[in-house]
């Protein structure tokens, strides 16, 4: 682990976390830790994307990009119940 800081928040978001972490038998820290691992940052969703391209053989352009996002936005509709 790296050095120790401090990150302002409200009460009741540092009451939450703690609770959070209570239920799970860690401390914050941890749990902020898992928590912010568990999210890819935008590199990182572009890396996998890059990767995931070139293991299906395709070419990573602005229009496949741009198809995949309008895939994902169909399915998510789907998903929700707002496809017609």
């Amino acid at each position: 682990m790296g050095k120790a800081t401090s990150i302002k928040t409200s009460e009741e978001v540092r009451d939450r976390l703690r609770t959070l972490a209570e239920e799970r038998g860690t401390t914050i820290t941890d749990l902020l830790e898992e928590l912010a691992s568990r999210e890819p940052t935008a590199a990182e969703k572009e890396q996998r994307a890059r990767e995931a391209a070139r293991e299906l053989g395709v070419d990573y352009t602005e229009q496949a990009v741009q198809a995949g996002q309008d895939a994902w936005a169909r399915i998510r509709a789907h998903q929700d119940g707002r496809a017609a």
